[in-house]
């Protein structure tokens, strides 16, 4: 770990005790996009009501929570529109304000929390009461090591041979624990975002695996799962807009 990512990493885990000691959340819901721990999102942030939410976490803790709209949040958008009941808190490591008053961030994932209530407020956007969910180790070794060679003989022989394909092969070979990693490649990988979010709400690690590696094989031969594969591709990705 290089002194910059040591830095960071102290960071999120001082952010995280805060929020342990005071577990209220600022709720960021966005349409299709599954956030994980561990990984950077960046966002453009434009409507009023997630400015005031960023220009309160920029003032204060750095941190919001990323959470997935419920099937049919068109029509209630404007309002309170339901969402998942498991969410990603993460912290704001990079920002910048426009000249047109929007902002621009990098999101880091700091841990998965599950949403108790939501807290009424008079702000404009909402807050709630939620829980770290801690991963769940429900395996031996040796079984661990089982799946993650089995992920890794499933996912690395699908791409192309190229930066792309020496970047997930090397995540697979590295120290991260396969609890990370499934969560890295279910954030990075073109698998339905229904999938997605089972992954984000499974705290087992083994269940949390089969579950990546049965998303993985329902979108082979999809036109989105193509492009991703594509070793040209662009990347990091652009900005999702609120």
């Amino acid at each position: 770990m290089s002194p910059v990512s040591g830095v960071v990493m102290n960071e999120d885990q001082s952010a995280l005790q805060g929020f342990l000691a005071h577990p209220v959340t600022r709720l960021f819901p966005l349409p299709n996009l599954v956030f994980f721990p561990h990984v950077l999102q960046p966002l453009r942030v434009f409507e009023p009501r997630y400015l005031q939410m960023t220009a309160e976490a920029l003032a204060g803790d750095r941190l919001i929570s990323l959470v997935l709209l419920q099937p049919g949040w068109e029509e209630t958008y404007d309002a309170k529109p339901a969402v998942h009941p498991v969410a990603c808190l993460g912290r704001i490591i990079a920002d910048q304000k426009l000249p047109n008053g929007h902002f621009e961030l990098w999101l880091r994932g700091i841990a998965r929390i599950r949403v108790i209530e939501e807290v009424p407020s008079d702000k404009l956007y909402r807050s709630a009461r939620a829980e770290v969910m801690e991963d769940q180790v429900d395996a031996e070794v040796d079984a661990l090591m089982e799946l993650r060679q089995q992920l890794a003989d499933e996912i690395v022989p699908r791409f192309s041979k190229g930066p792309l394909r020496d970047q997930i092969r090397d995540l697979f070979q590295g120290e991260w624990p396969l609890g990370t990693l499934c969560d890295v490649l279910a954030f990075a990988l073109p698998i339905p975002v229904e999938t997605k979010q089972a992954m984000l709400e499974e705290a087992s690690v083994v269940a949390r695996g089969r579950l990546l590696l049965d998303g993985f094989q329902q979108a082979l031969g999809a036109k989105a799962f193509l492009a991703a594969a594509n070793p040209n591709r662009k990347f990091p990705p652009d900005f999702s807009s609120n």
